[in-house]
């Protein structure tokens, strides 16, 4: 008779506790579940096993730690208090695993003697062996979970422990190629039009998976047919052919997500969309941890891609190195308006996920020694009992901070308030949400759109932190002109001041309005100077900044040192500090398709205080440059007068044609040493450090392989500098917790910027 799952109210049922009902919290649903599993599909017997065992008691705190479930290789070696075989550390389902859970299970392990551990959040397990007596620890992952009759048979069990495993993600994405070669062969697609067939095909499995995710269903061939004969029976009429209809119940799963155009469809032969669905069937897109899938389908765009699209991906090891100098924090809004399949983006989100991840870990950790103290081993079973319950309550509060699905949870904020991004080619706006879904989310604020005009929640003055690679080379077509068909409808508008407020219809809407029927170039200052795409995207981003705000933005060379471009580094002088210059190797960028040598620059906008100083200091400096050279440039200017006149009188005086140009150049000769001295004068107080770096070696090189990354230690060294000095300060909120009476978590958040508070309670 196999074990089930059983619930009574808000509690579950919990065999290795003498059937008691505990109450169900994200964690004990796992570890029951799990139970489950290893009695009906592995073979072990609960009499074998044990929940919340003690595995160490020899110094103090480790005597509180306790193992989720630990398995020994018979009842016999149980009682006899023996070493187990198998210690198993469970997460809640919404609860990412990280590299420290692994080692808090090896740890477990190695305490009770054991051969194997396991992490299990459902979502995602992983089984390692325990290499006993190694220093440092060494983690070992084994291909699968040992059966019962593994530990029987001692053959088996040596094969089991020599079939270690490569991550998973390298199996998915060598099984991503291959569907893309099926493509290749049987519908001679183009790489990039066979990515997107692949790319409908994973999320038609994403889509059934995510509903079945409580029955681990796979979308297989086998379950393709089974619905296919179903479908005949209900909706009767195949003219549609059903793989096409299924695609179409995707498309309308995903609509809020503008994944897919009404008129798509798969562009494929049924027997190629079968072939893929055979290869893809072995993985649970809906459970395939977001590190794997993320990974996996990166790795796959990248070199789909290197070709003609290869423009629209920055090298990892730069993306890295831009979100680590800039340091985004929770709350704080991230933008790139040119963001192509998502790098800067995605590693943004994980960047501040990680951190928020980690803050509820350390929480956890908090609660655990208010609540663990040195007497409760001492204590009666039924207080200790007690102590677990509230303990588990309280984690589960704190797990809401990692649901998605709770609209006013940390993670929620971050994936839906904080990360947005746009670009002007349909295909990479929609690969970059894919991308992002992959990842784990915050692929509601990408759009596709033209970067340099407002959509949705991007527009001037909103963000804190903007990453971007600008297209290189190309040109804004000086006669492109906004029209009404980049105005949004009544009713997004309507949607869009809702839920960005006043700011949305006089700053946003206002910016297409004002230009509607005029050029795209009248919105830019340096649209005077210059229509290079990379200057334009300078000032978009300047804009898009808030006071304060950062910015780190690949830019070729030539922007700093062309002396044509000078005006364009006048004009971010004149808006924002600059932070930090990297010299770049160019062959880094080389697999990605770029030809010229870059740069990676970090600016600070200047705050208010900051910008209205500037301006003082240039009024200033500029009332003083002047009035020195005013003694020699008034009376040439009366003289231009003069001569001006005399023309007017006399249009054939030849002499003073050529006295007024010669004075004319004498006054364009002292109009530009002003500016000079001017420009110099602001500089010298208005001063202020700049880093500049060059290096070697990025990590990569020409043909994409690894190299040593000078970068890295780049990132240590600034962050030393940027907190000595300081360079910015944050605007982000700092979240604490207390633990009342009743032992209802509060959340008090704490504004850095002005200080304010409010509680909230949840």
């Amino acid at each position: 008779m196999s074990l089930t799952t059983e619930f009574l109210g808000n509690k579950i049922k919990a065999p290795l506790k003498g059937n008691k009902y505990l109450i169900a919290t994200p964690e004990e649903r796992v570890r029951q579940e799990f139970i489950v599993r290893l009695v009906n599909d592995f073979g072990f017997t609960l009499s074998q096993m044990s929940q919340e065992e003690q595995v160490n008691n020899s110094k103090r705190g480790q005597g509180k730690a306790r193992a989720d479930i630990v398995i020994w290789k018979t009842q016999e070696e149980k009682n006899k208090s023996k070493s187990p075989v198998l210690v198993i550390e469970c997460k809640a389902e919404k609860v990412s695993i990280r590299e420290e859970d692994y080692y808090q299970g090896y740890n477990y392990a190695s305490w009770a003697g054991a051969d194997f551990f396991i992490t299990t959040n459902l979502k995602e397990t992983r089984v390692f062996k325990v290499v006993k007596g190694e220093m440092p620890k060494k983690l070992i992952e084994i291909a699968e979970i040992p059966t019962s009759a593994t530990f029987s048979d001692s053959k088996k069990l040596q094969e089991l422990l020599n079939k270690t495993i490569a991550f998973s993600r390298e199996d998915f994405s060598r099984l991503l190629f291959k569907c893309h070669n099926v493509i290749r062969n049987n519908d001679h697609l183009s790489p990039e039009a066979a990515f997107d067939e692949i790319s409908k095909i994973l999320f038609m499995k994403i889509r059934y998976e995510r509903q079945k995710v409580q029955e681990r269903a796979l979308f297989s061939v086998e379950k393709f047919e089974q619905l296919k004969a179903v479908d005949l029976e209900i909706r009767g009429d195949h003219s549609l052919p059903f793989y096409q209809h299924l695609f179409q119940q995707t498309k309308d799963f995903f609509k809020d997500d503008e994944l897919f155009e009404t008129t798509d469809t798969i562009r494929l032969k049924e027997s190629s969309f079968l072939s893929i669905v055979r290869e893809l069937e072995k993985y649970n897109l809906s459970i395939t941890s977001d590190d794997i899938k993320g990974i996996a389908f990166e790795e796959f765009l990248g070199k789909t891609f290197r070709g003609e699209l290869g423009q629209f991906f920055t090298p990892r090891t730069i993306v890295d190195y831009m979100v680590d100098i800039l340091d985004p924090q929770e709350g704080e809004t991230i933008c790139d308006p040119c963001c192509g399949s998502g790098g800067f983006l995605i590693k943004a989100f994980e960047y501040v996920r990680d951190r928020i991840e980690k803050d509820v870990q350390k929480e956890k950790e908090n609660l655990k020694f208010k609540f663990y103290t040195d007497d409760f081993n001492d204590l009666p079973e039924a207080e200790q009992l007690k102590i677990e319950a509230r303990l588990d309550e309280l984690f589960t509060k704190l797990n809401e901070e990692l649901n998605l699905d709770n609209s006013q949870s940390r993670l929620r904020t971050l994936s839906y308030d904080c990360i947005f991004g746009t670009d002007a080619n349909p295909r990479m706006a929609r690969t970059a949400k894919m991308n992002m879904i992959m990842h784990g989310d915050g692929h509601g604020g990408v759009h596709h759109h033209n970067g340099l005009l407002n959509v949705n929640g991007i527009f001037d003055g909103r963000f804190d932190v903007i990453l971007t690679n600008p297209p290189f080379g190309s040109k804004v077509d000086s006669k492109l002109k906004i029209l009404t068909t980049d105005l949004p409808s009544s009713e997004q508008i309507e949607r869009f001041k809702q839920r960005y407020g006043n700011d949305y219809e006089q700053i946003a809407l206002s910016q297409i309005n004002n230009q509607l029927d005029k050029p795209l170039l009248g919105l830019f200052d340096l649209g005077k100077n210059s229509i290079l795409t990379e200057v334009i995207f300078i000032e978009r981003c300047l804009n898009l900044l808030k006071p304060g705000g950062r910015m780190g933005i690949v830019l070729p060379e030539g922007v700093l040192n062309n002396s044509a471009l000078q005006r364009v580094r006048e004009y971010v002088e004149s808006k924002a500090k600059l932070l930090l210059i990297t010299s770049i190797p160019q062959d880094v960028f080389i697999a990605s398709g770029a030809t010229v040598k870059p740069s990676v620059v970090f600016l600070k906008k200047f705050t208010e205080k900051e910008s209205t100083h500037y301006h003082e200091i240039t009024e200033k400096v500029t009332v003083e440059v002047r009035a020195k050279h005013e003694s020699v440039l008034v009376p040439l200017l009366k003289k231009i007068d003069v001569l001006q006149n005399t023309l007017k009188v006399t249009r054939k005086n030849q002499d003073a044609r050529i006295i007024l140009v010669e004075t004319k150049s004498q006054v364009d000769s002292i109009e530009a040493q002003i500016l000079e001295e001017i420009k110099q004068g602001v500089k010298k107080e208005f001063d202020y450090a700049v880093a500049v770096v060059e290096v070697e070696k990025a990590g990569i090189t020409s043909t994409g392989a690894k190299t040593d990354n000078e970068l890295e230690s780049v990132v240590a060294e600034f962050k030393s500098y940027r907190m000595e000095t300081p360079l910015w300060s944050y605007y982000t909120p700092e979240y604490t917790y207390a633990v009342g009476d009743d032992d209802i978590i509060h959340r008090q958040i704490l504004q850095e910027n002005n200080s304010t508070k409010s509680t909230a309670t949840f």
